[in-house]
Parts: structure tokens; sequence; C-alpha cells
């Protein structure tokens, strides 16, 4: 199996849930940028198309990106310099962890990977219009949703070959040596129990035992690399793609560094966005090395920063427990971000 598999999916239903709606339609597990058709707030204006007026760009900086407005002085998108990662602004969803959280997060942001790394100027690129109006209309998974694939209790899905590409993940099998009870190291194509063939690293098989379990990386690398199709390696080298590890994506992964890491940890929130990969040091290793990632969400119910991580005292994916960036022990821990 390779990353250029293309698997056709129908679109599933369309599920309301408190304060905001959760459009719950793939196309495939491997590319949720696909078009279907638009759902609209109550009250909030149709999507841009290629006969409206003229758009506004705006240049911003910390970091370096452009915030793209329509006449209205609506805020459509944002892209940031150095990576593919595209804000779309869109319908309001509420994403919940039941069984590990009372707090919920509710957004308007819709997390798209672009054909290409962003640069100052790009929206003169002949692919750049085409693309920012489809994504506008483009209610398929986003990064958001396709990480939430993965919660506590989440139904699985399979292909029609019956393989499980998305559902309830473990963060790994039984240890006794890990104090947690659970081994790390479950990577995207061991949930997957497929063999892959990496660019850098030719064919792996899945290890036995992973099946359906996803370390925190390789919870990053389902959701952005096999299901949004950026491209994977399958070792901790420098080259094109994600890189296997935590430390690895950090230091060196694609996109661009929102802070440095510098062994002190991070207070300046306000320069995340949605989707944004955070890293930590899991207070066993000393300084600047990273151990442990997330997804940013956003701000909670509560007022929390709140990030996505496998873990392995939850067996898997949560946004639950201490998983805040504020208010926690990870207020300490938490050393650079990264946006791909």
């Amino acid at each position: 199996m390779s990353q250029s598999s293309k698997w056709t999916w129908a679109a599933l239903v369309v599920a309301l849930v408190a304060a905001g709606v959760v459009v719950d339609a793939v196309s495939r597990p491997d590319d949720s940028n696909s078009i279907a058709a638009p759902v609209v707030e109550a009250g909030r204006p149709g999507p841009v198309s290629a006969d409206s007026a003229e758009l506004t760009y705006t240049r911003l900086a910390g970091p370096d990106r452009t915030q793209v407005r329509d006449a209205s002085g609506r805020v459509l998108a944002v892209f940031t310099d150095g990576a593919r990662t595209v804000r779309i602004s869109g319908p309001r969803r509420t994403f919940t962890d039941p069984r590990f959280t009372r707090a919920s997060v509710t957004t308007d942001a819709w997390i798209r990977l672009a054909p290409r790394t962003w640069r100052e100027g790009s929206e003169k690129a002949p692919w750049f219009r085409p693309w920012l109006d489809g994504a506008l209309r483009n209610l398929g998974r986003d990064a958001l949703a396709i990480s939430m694939d993965y919660l506590d209790g989440v139904p699985s899905r399979t292909d029609p070959k019956g393989r499980r590409f998305a559902g309830d993940a473990s963060f790994g099998p039984l240890d006794a040596a890990d104090p947690d009870g659970r081994a790390e190291d479950s990577d995207f194509h061991d949930y997957l129990g497929v063999e892959w063939d990496f660019p850098d690293s030719g064919p792996a098989r899945p290890a036995a035992g992973r099946l359906g379990s996803l370390d925190s990386s390789g919870l990053i690398r389902m959701v952005y690399g096999h299901r949004m199709g950026c491209l994977l390696r399958g070792t901790d080298t420098r080259g094109p793609g994600l890189p296997r590890h935590a430390f690895a994506i950090a230091g060196f992964g694609p996109g661009a560094v929102l802070v440095p890491n510098t062994g002190r940890a991070v207070r300046d929130y306000g320069v995340l966005q949605e989707g944004d990969l955070v890293f930590f040091n899991d207070g066993g290793s000393a300084g600047t090395a990273i151990t442990r990632s997330g997804i940013y969400l956003g701000v909670d119910d509560t007022g929390h920063h709140r990030f996505l991580s496998s873990q392995a005292k939850a067996d898997g994916p949560t946004f639950g427990g201490d998983s805040v960036l504020d208010g926690s022990v990870w207020s300490g821990r938490f050393l650079t971000a990264r946006r791909i």
C-alpha cells in the first residue's frame, strides 16, 4: 500500500450538537479536502465565489501571515508563511470528549492543507483563488474533525476492503514495564494494520499487537499524513515530509516554527491557532528534550487553552483530564509549537 492510494467515500450524515453544527461528511480517509455541498449557519453569508467582489489581503506578523477578508470585512482565511495549514472560517462546531472531561470546544475554524507552502504574495498564484473558493465550500472532514475520529467510543469505519481507518484508538498494547501500563511507539500504519512504503526507508510492516493503536506522534501522522495527504517519512531524519517521532517533528518537520524551543515553558498562547502542533517535555528528560506532542484545539468553554493528544493513562487520544496548556502539569512543560 502506498500514499498515492485513492479511496472514494460517500458523504455521511450531518449531525447537530449543542451550540453548533458538526458536519460529519468525508470523502477519502487520505484526503479530507474533497468538495462537499455547503451547509451554512443561519445568518452566515454564503461562501465567496469566483465572480465576487475584490478580496482584501492584510499582512500580519508573529507569525508572518496573510489574512484574507471579503468586501464586508469578514475574515475568510489565514495563510501562514512557510506552512500549508490554512485556517478557514466556517460554520461553528462543538467538540466533546464526554468520558474524560465536561469541557467542550466550540470554534468556527476549519483547518485545511493548501496545495503549496505559503509565501508572501502567493494570492497572485494561479492555484490560489480556485483553491480558496473550493475550501470555503468544503464541509468534508478537516484536521479538527479527523482528529476526533479516534476518541474513546467513536464507532469504527472501514474502507471497501473491510480495513478499519477510523474509530476508538488505543495508545498501545499492555506493557508491564511502562509505568502507565501501555507501550508507546504505535504509528498510523500500526493502527491500520497494513504495510507502508515510505519514500525514505522503504516498506515497513505494522507491529504485531499494535492494531488500532496510535501514540501521540502517530496520531499527528494519521491526521495530517494518512488522512490529509502530507508526505510521511519512515525515519527521524531531515527531508520532505513528517518524520516519525515528536522530537523530530518539532525540530525539523514541515511548516513554520511558531515558538522556538529554548527550554523555557511557553506562555504566549496568543500565537497559536486551531490545528497547530504543540510539543512537551513529559518530565522524564531534562532541558529542551521533546517527548510528547498534541494538536491545539483552541479555548474551551471554561476559558482554558485545550489540546488533543494520545495518552497512556487514557489509553488513546483525548482532550480530557489535564490536557490544557494553562493551569495543568503541561503548563510548565509546553516548550515549542509548529504549524504544518
